[in-house]
């Protein structure tokens, strides 16, 4: 590969991991870390936040949806998404009001699964052509870079003392910034073409395993996702301690990324494996307290959800050959219910038991039985 090619593949991979990063980081996810700031300053309740929660994530929902027969370029897509992404993100500090909040919130959902689902068929595309697929992990690891972003960027606003209303402002224009410096990159290059089918297999009752199984994991890794600085702020007040828990997720995601890229294991035994290394970072807060076991769970959550991600796209597509899209796509949905329905039930469960408690164990239980399951047929294929 040439030296040109080289540095175009890099181009590549920089420009759709910046796009990720603000697709997950800021449009997903950039509410958690702001979410106790809200708290504090408009007097947010735990329930209104998995209110706002739940709104980003049936945005996501219908967005993802949507994109499958969204008759436009993946340039028109990508850019539509990042513009929508940094300009909701801006406008949930100019003014209160929580129906406000839920439609900003929703439409941010929406723009971040057009960018996710377009950014990954564009790159993957440019990467292929220019036999640099061995970059795609550089790709995903914009997802926990952007965490690490909006963690790092609301740390440094509770050191200044600076309400929710400065952070969203932020991290608003840091969207529409990065936007901007790659908005030219997304110039070339179209809609990537289906890649031809494996081969054609696998059970029905195994593919339905897959669909609940990638559900369990949605309602599993949204309840620390969404409020584990929440629950940091409870066991440690100081904003200079608790802040910490969502930028250690962010970077563990980054780091598990690119370090599962090299792991010769099944994708199934990954995919199983992490779900029970999940389940141990869910309920690890109650059984190590204090700031010790938040970290422990941001490590242990933040350091599988994307690999899961990874190694359940390519189980599926292992196992169900031709059929995979329409095995990818059912375990997509899934997941999507799973995160909508996550924070509701914790905001439920906080109401009915003044804690997190319950509601942590019901998610580690499911992840362990969802992992159960999984080992419970043989693996597609081992990892190439």
């Amino acid at each position: 590969m040439s030296s040109v090619g080289d540095r175009e593949g890099l181009r590549v991979a920089l420009a759709a991991l910046a796009a990720l990063a603000v697709s997950q980081g800021i449009g997903r996810f950039a509410f958690t870390p702001i979410l106790p700031m809200m708290q504090q300053d408009v007097g947010l309740s735990v329930p209104e936040g998995g209110w706002l929660a739940s709104a980003n994530y049936l945005g996501y929902l219908v967005g993802a949806l949507w994109a499958v027969r969204l008759r436009l370029s993946a340039r028109a897509a990508i850019r539509a998404g990042l513009a929508v992404i940094g300009l909701t993100t801006f406008a949930m500090a100019l003014r209160d009001g929580f129906l406000l909040w839920l439609v900003l919130r929703a439409l941010a959902g929406v723009a971040s699964a057009w960018v996710l689902v377009f950014v990954s068929a564009w790159s993957l595309e440019r990467l292929a052509a220019l036999g640099r697929m061995s970059l795609s992990g550089v790709v995903y690891a914009g997802v926990g870079a952007g965490i690490v972003v909006a963690g790092a960027a609301c740390l440094i606003l509770m050191h200044l003392h600076a309400g929710s209303s400065a952070a969203w402002t932020s991290l608003g224009l840091v969207a529409l910034a990065a936007g901007a410096v790659i908005w030219p990159v997304f110039g070339s290059g179209g809609t990537a073409h289906a890649p031809p089918a494996e081969r054609s297999g696998g059970r029905v009752g195994d593919f339905w395993r897959m669909v609940l199984c990638y559900g369990a994991y949605g309602f599993g890794y949204i309840i620390p996702a969404t409020f584990l600085p929440v629950m940091a702020k409870e066991v440690v007040p100081d904003p200079g301690l608790f802040g910490w828990a969502w930028p250690v997720f962010g970077a563990a995601a980054v780091a598990s990324t690119l370090i599962a890229q090299r792991m010769r294991r099944s994708h199934r035994r990954v995919w199983a494996a992490s779900h029970v290394v999940m389940a141990a970072g869910v309920v690890v807060p109650l059984v190590l307290p204090g700031l010790a076991g938040i970290i422990a769970a941001a490590l242990c959550v933040g350091g599988t959800f994307v690999v899961i991600t990874q190694a359940g796209v390519q189980e599926a597509r292992a196992v169900a050959g031709e059929r995979a899209r329409a095995l990818i796509a059912a375990m997509t949905s899934a997941f999507a219910v799973g995160q909508i329905v996550g924070p509701l039930a914790v905001s439920a469960l906080v109401r009915a038991t003044g804690g997190f408690s319950a509601a942590l164990i019901a998610a580690a239980a499911l992840l362990v039985i969802s992992a159960a399951a999984l080992l419970a047929t043989p693996a597609g294929s081992p990892r190439a």
